[in-house]
């Protein structure tokens, strides 16, 4: 690995949990990635709308997809360990036991996944209170964030959830906690997803109005009452028990996690687009748009000052980049309708396709996704390193909460090269903003037709 008058390299491990796999990959100081593995997790649909996954299955992949990339490797050479994940909901008792979210009663589904939308009636109603906080949402909470879906349980799952339950995870929170044995939350979790603000708090009103005042008498204990920027070391670092799954050094750096899409877009928004000719070359990261293609599609945006935009999620301050807030826009399920892979090969083939991207799925969540069409059409389209883009900003993750800043600068220049740059094709321009124009007309009489069955 190095040679007589070298130090021994550097190494840090990300892992990525998205909706359907676990990915792990090994990176050294330079930013380049030494190994990497995937494995499938599973997902149980007990009902239309209703999507659950296990805790125990996610960390069993976890483990699988570590030890496979670190195999060969002196174990005394890793740093680092950092976790990214999707936002769903992780339900365990005191004894940090899964708790069942499913009427079945089958303890190891304990997660409610994001893409879950068994608690439309409960958002309906946190929706009507027109609470402040909703106005970091873009004035309407969506379905799939946290606190309908605790609402749900509380007035589903009174006796064999509710009251059982001893804390509330995100996704990445419960990864760290599990490494850890750290109950602590990151900041990017609870502020994008749960209501908490980074210079308030939660807010106690919030909690009681939508009929949830049970995790206000706790002091929040359920679902974080301790909060970290993404990027800081949790606790002591791995505890033994979970380094012997991972197949890791004991000790080493974990840090607050971030959820996927951000870990993406974080990469993706500070790339280096030098030499390419590019629009936003010289000009600051407050200008881009990232997109995050996955089982959804998601369009962020960083700024200096806040920007409040009905229907547009954020701001949220620090969420993604540290001091910049951040705005969210997106249509869910659009890679689930059409397959990442086929949006990739459309990209990648086919530049006057691309448009077609932002018209799928139906209408859009936002104004935010809408208006990205009419930004893009007839512009380059920047993609990044693929899924290794996501995986080292996991790993980057890990260096930070190692302290190895030395390894992040470099990491991060290397991460920040562009993959490539998909220019759209100048001669389909004229059909494409013809077609936008019937789509504003549809986005019209959609809301129209709304107003009209609104009064019946």
């Amino acid at each position: 690995m190095y040679s007589e008058k070298q130090s021994p390299a550097k190494y840090y491990v990300g892992i990525d949990v998205g909706t359907a796999s676990v990915r792990a990959a090994l990176v050294d100081e330079h930013g380049t990635v030494v190994a990497h593995a995937d494995q499938p997790i599973q997902i149980w649909e007990p009902q239309p709308g209703h999507y659950e996954q296990s805790s125990a299955d996610i960390w069993a992949a976890c483990c699988s997809v570590t030890k496979k990339v670190v195999r060969g490797v002196d174990a005394g050479q890793i740093r680092g360990l950092g976790f990214d994940a999707t936002c769903s909901l992780v339900v365990v008792d005191k004894q940090f036991q899964p708790l069942a979210v499913n009427c079945e009663g089958q303890n190891y589904r304990n997660i409610i996944m994001w893409m879950d939308h068994r608690a439309a009636s409960q958002v309906e109603r946190i929706n009507a209170t027109q609470h402040r906080v909703l106005s970091y949402v873009g004035g309407v909470m969506s379905v799939e964030m946290q606190p309908p879906k605790l609402l749900w349980l509380r007035e589903n799952l009174q006796e064999s959830c509710w009251e059982k339950a001893a804390y509330f995870f995100d996704l990445p929170d419960f990864l760290s906690w599990k490494a850890t044995g750290v109950t602590a939350r990151s900041l990017c979790t609870v502020v994008c997803k749960w209501t908490y603000t980074s210079d308030g708090g939660w807010d106690d009103s919030f909690w009681k109005v939508i009929g949830l005042e049970d995790l206000v008498k706790d002091k929040y204990e359920k679902i974080g009452n301790h909060v970290l920027s993404p990027g800081e070391p949790v606790g002591k670092g791995l505890m033994p028990e979970a380094a012997k799954d991972l197949g890791l050094p004991e000790g080493i750096a974990v840090a607050a996690s971030l959820i996927d899409a951000h870990a993406g877009g974080l990469g993706v928004i500070g790339a280096d687009v030098k030499g390419h000719n590019l629009p936003c070359e010289n000009q600051p990261i407050t200008s881009r748009v990232a997109m995050i293609c996955g089982t959804s599609s998601c369009h962020m945006g960083v700024s200096e000052t806040p920007i409040f935009v009905p229907g547009v999620w954020g701001p949220y301050f620090s969420a993604m980049v540290p001091g910049l807030w951040l705005n969210e826009g997106g249509q869910s399920a659009t890679g689930k309708l059409l397959g990442t892979r086929h949006i990739l090969e459309t990209m990648e083939t086919s530049g006057h396709r691309i448009n077609t991207l932002f018209l799928c799925g139906g209408l859009s969540k936002n104004p935010l996704f809408v208006q990205m069409h009419a930004d893009i059409t007839g512009k380059p389209v920047v993609l990044s390193k693929e899924v290794e883009s996501v995986l080292v900003g996991a790993a980057i993750l890990g260096a930070c909460a190692s302290g190895d800043f030395a390894s992040i600068q470099e990491a991060m220049a290397k991460m920040g090269k562009i993959g490539r740059v998909v220019q759209p094709a100048q001669e389909h321009k004229r059909f494409y903003d013809k077609k936008y124009e019937v789509f504003l007309k549809l986005v019209e009489h959609q809301r129209e037709y709304r107003a009209i069955m609104n009064g019946f």
